[in-house]
């Protein structure tokens, strides 16, 4: 059982909870001007875990015909043969389950979102089927988890910086578009649609490096906008050296420093600007 619970963890690559959880943080501490409520935050917690869980869950399963035909990840769990479709679904429903038991266990408003935050999830998963915007949409979906965290501390979205959500997208979109480059030959055989398949990885990595400038300043603008101190701007220097930094570490020519730019770098930015912020709020009266 544990062996197959590791199983499962490692499908969905769990601790990449990591991207979207510090942003979620982010929003519960700027709509509380400080550390929330200690419920608060671990129904927050289970909130983002149930969600991405089932989100992913659901992605492995729809998409294991075509992981299966990839070389690149004809290991995953569920081709393999690791983990069977009924072990993958119940873990997807059992997530989504948790998902609206943490919602609702907050306030009105989370739950009045929930079904459209899950649906656009999941909703991602199919989109490669039919539009190379496919990384706007994950990245509009994990613009959500802000906005989810300063609704689950008000239960409103008044005064909420809706220019973090915007800059959440950008930068989603970003190094989405630089991971599809990974499969782009794929994608471009098999009918798939992603902006490198489309476009082509040199002009893909060109618009990624759009997104994230427009990333940069929406970040920059929430400081601005939040009332937040020196902190935070820190944080977004650093912000934009681990962007140069993930830009300058991967090339249309060369991919085989990628996994380093996606997990490292990523993980790092979401971190750093929700440090950033809590320290911005402890330091200001």
């Amino acid at each position: 059982m544990l062996r197959k619970i590791g199983i499962l963890l490692e499908m969905i690559k769990f601790k990449l909870t990591i991207f979207a959880l510090p942003f979620a943080f982010t929003g519960a501490f700027l709509a509380a001007r400080g550390v929330p409520q200690l419920r608060v935050i671990f129904w927050v917690v289970l909130a983002m875990v149930g969600a991405r869980t089932c989100a992913m869950g659901f992605n492995r399963i729809v998409d294991s015909k075509f992981d299966g035909a990839n070389p690149r990840t004809a290991d995953r769990a569920i081709p393999a043969g690791e983990v069977r479709m009924v072990e993958a679904w119940s873990m997807v429903i059992l997530a989504g389950v948790f998902f609206f038991f943490a919602c609702y266990h907050l306030n009105r408003l989370t739950m009045m979102l929930a079904p459209f935050a899950l649906s656009l999830t999941l909703f991602y998963s199919l989109t490669k089927r039919f539009t190379s915007f496919c990384h706007l949409i994950l990245g509009v979906a994990l613009a959500l988890a802000p906005l989810g965290g300063w609704a689950a501390v008000r239960g409103d979205l008044t005064g909420y910086p809706f220019v973090l959500s915007i800059g959440v997208l950008f930068w989603v979109t970003g190094f989405d578009t630089i991971y599809a480059c990974l499969d782009s030959d794929f994608d471009r055989e098999a009918g798939l649609f992603s902006l490198p398949a489309r476009l082509g990885r040199e002009n893909a990595f060109r618009l990624a490096v759009f997104f994230h400038i427009l990333a940069f300043v929406f970040f920059t603008l929430t400081g601005v906008q939040s009332g937040l101190n020196y902190f935070y701007y820190i944080g977004i220097v650093l912000t934009a050296g681990a962007l140069f930094y993930q830009h300058i570490l991967v090339n249309p020519k060369d991919l085989s420093r990628i996994q380093a730019a996606f997990f490292s770098m990523n993980g790092f930015i979401s971190l750093t600007l929700f440090i950033a912020t809590w320290l911005s709020l402890a330091t200001t009266r």
